[in-house]
């Protein structure tokens, strides 16, 4: 992935495939946040072929642009925002480690703001580097926004309860330390490559069931389980 707009495009094309039989397969209505990740993954390297397009000059000013706000939008504010919400909803209520998947889908919302006001408020750029795309959006306190953003995702996967969910979090958590190491000045790009070839384990695990919703649990929101 992330070589070409060819790559990309064929890479989103079969992500989003399986996105799709990833929520057919879905049995548990609390299970659908996560299950869409696949299919919302693969949409974004889609999307990434329409900035490879821009970066090669074969679509104009106006839509590249467009092509990498939305990209930046997925990547940086929807991510944190999604991952622990869907861990937090797959858990159920009552469920005995629920309240931690809450709170980092508080600290979610809370690194996405600035997250999206960057995107929003400046113009994303850009450029070509050994084959990968690297990002610039000029997001504030980089490093301490990096750190929730990871904590928010990966951490709401590995502290989730769920042997599947731990699978996903270890394969994102390992990915991105090579992602890091390997391909710093592409880190974005490669990152979002990477979660959308292992959000595919999820295709087993949309398919389950979580536990029995407790009587009058329902309607707690994330971090109010008693």
């Amino acid at each position: 992935m992330c070589w070409s707009a060819e790559a990309d495009a064929a890479a989103g094309a079969v992500v989003a495939g399986l996105g799709t039989v990833c929520l057919l397969r879905v049995r548990d209505p609390r299970r659908v946040p996560l299950a869409a990740l696949p299919l919302l993954l693969g949409v974004h390297q889609l999307v990434e072929a329409a900035v490879w397009l821009g970066e090669d000059g074969r679509i104009g000013p106006g839509p590249a642009l467009a092509a990498r706000t939305v990209w930046a939008l997925i990547a940086l504010p929807l991510l944190p925002l999604l991952v622990p919400f869907g861990v937090w909803c797959a858990a159920g209520p009552g469920h005995p480690r629920r309240r931690t998947p809450g709170a980092l889908a508080v600290l979610g919302a809370v690194v996405a703001v600035p997250l999206a006001v960057a995107v929003l408020r400046r113009q994303v750029s850009a450029e070509v580097r050994h084959h990968t795309l690297a990002y610039a959006v000029g997001v504030p306190a980089a490093p301490l926004l990096t750190a929730g953003y990871l904590l928010a995702t990966v951490g709401a996967l590995l502290l989730s309860g769920d042997a599947a969910l731990r699978r996903l979090g270890l394969a994102l958590g390992a990915g991105a330390v090579v992602c890091a190491l390997v391909w710093r000045l592409a880190f974005a790009s490669t990152w979002c490559a990477l979660a959308a070839v292992a959000a595919v384990l999820l295709l087993g695990w949309a398919g389950g069931t979580g536990p029995p919703v407790p009587a009058g649990a329902a309607g707690r929101g994330p971090g109010g389980d008693e």
